[in-house]
């Protein structure tokens, strides 16, 4: 995985087209961090198709927002398809697992509380 940080102070303000702040790199997964705060994280991605993230767990419940393509989620052994302009809550502590049907781009938010 591929991972950058975006300084929150640079998009503070601005009007940003979500699908701009990343673009997409050949079989990979990329990353940048919008928001990083002791409270919780705003992360991009940008998933290449056939990439993925492997099923782990996290403490914290995470929203994902599709913004680009399509998304296979995996909660619980639960398959979940979600597209563009929909959203998803993976539950903490609960399993979960990603993989790009084509190319997709996310937001993840994680609110740690």
């Amino acid at each position: 995985m591929v991972s950058d940080k975006i300084m929150s102070a640079e998009v503070k303000g601005k009007v940003l087209l979500i699908e701009d702040l990343i673009d997409y790199q050949e079989g990979s997964v990329v990353s940048k961090e919008i928001i990083c705060k002791d409270t919780g994280t705003v992360t991009i991605f940008a998933f290449d198709k056939g990439e993925g993230l492997s099923e782990h767990t996290a403490p914290f419940d995470a929203m994902v927002q599709i913004v680009d393509g399509k998304a296979e989620i995996i909660i619980s052994g639960r398959k979940n398809v979600v597209n563009a302009g929909e959203m998803i809550i993976m539950p903490a502590s609960d399993p979960h697992a990603l993989n790009a049907l084509g190319r997709f781009k996310m937001i993840l938010t994680m609110i740690r509380s």
